[in-house]
């Protein structure tokens, strides 16, 4: 009995903790597997990175910028795994047990 209220409980917290919800004013943006949306974020932001140094680098002035846009880029694909492992080693508390019985 104990076992299955830890359970439903431990469900209930998962389901919680998998979203995100932000509250703007009188609406409320609820962001659901929030591992998986930031990682989405991460890969658009990659592509803009590399987008825009490929376009400095046809201004031949532009080069020294173009070549930082790469590093922030190659940079963040280092973020990518760390992300990813952050959600399968998702650190979670465990409730107490009654001691009422």
């Amino acid at each position: 009995m104990q076992t299955d209220r830890y359970q439903e409980t431990h469900m209930d917290q998962q389901r919680t903790e998998n979203s995100l919800t932000l509250h703007l004013g009188h609406e409320e943006l609820i962001i659901r597997q929030r591992y998986e949306a930031l990682s989405i974020f991460n890969d658009v932001l990659i592509a803009l990175w590399f987008l825009a140094g490929s376009i400095l680098f046809l201004y031949p002035e532009q080069e020294h910028l173009a070549i930082w846009m790469f590093i922030i880029g190659s940079f963040q694909f280092l973020v990518r795994p760390a992300i990813r492992l952050a959600r399968h080693l998702h650190l979670q508390r465990i409730p107490e047990a009654d001691s009422g019985g």
